[in-house]
């Protein structure tokens, strides 16, 4: 069975969805959005070129010739240290060109995949690709998430690491 990884953008989707009462295209607007600037480990990602279904197969919703470049960087499962741009030449902008890569299937994470799956989800991203598009709805989504009541103490935790409880 595939290993999951949990990545504080997600977390923090996951927060947005729940703020906007389960609106679906909240998920579309913060978890990529978030994706278009940084980098990402290969260890975020390799499950998706190595060993995707536990068989030592490639995710199929990958782009081919993406999958092949990413190979040539992440060489293999226990790759710990190269880091990839998450917005390949846009890394370092706050814009909306990963919608376009996201499109191509060349997103390098699973869950911004795994929103193209659903026609909804798939149009808003469709949508995302007008830059005053992109702008009006991040901020629309970030005035969501921080109206959330942060819940602390024995209702819940301000973790130090996202991918586990302190």
């Amino acid at each position: 069975m595939p290993r999951s990884r949990i990545l504080c953008t997600d977390i923090i989707a996951l927060a947005d969805r729940d703020s906007a009462s389960f609106e679906e295209s909240s998920t579309v607007y913060m978890s990529p959005s978030a994706h278009t600037l940084g980098s990402s480990h290969c260890s975020s990602f390799d499950i998706r070129l190595y060993n995707f279904s536990g068989k030592g197969d490639q995710d199929p919703s990958l782009s081919p010739p993406y999958a092949a470049y990413l190979k040539t960087q992440c060489k293999s499962l226990s790759d710990l240290t190269t880091i990839l741009e998450m917005d390949p030449g846009s890394s370092l902008s706050f814009d909306n060109h990963y919608y376009e890569i996201l499109l191509h299937h060349e997103g390098l994470l699973e869950p911004d995949a795994a929103l193209l799956t659903d026609k909804s989800s798939l149009n808003v991203a469709e949508k995302m690709l007008i830059s005053r598009n992109f702008f009006a709805e991040f901020g629309q989504s970030m005035r969501r998430l921080g109206n959330i009541q942060v819940l602390t103490g024995t209702e819940g935790e301000i973790r130090k690491k996202c991918s586990g409880v302190n």
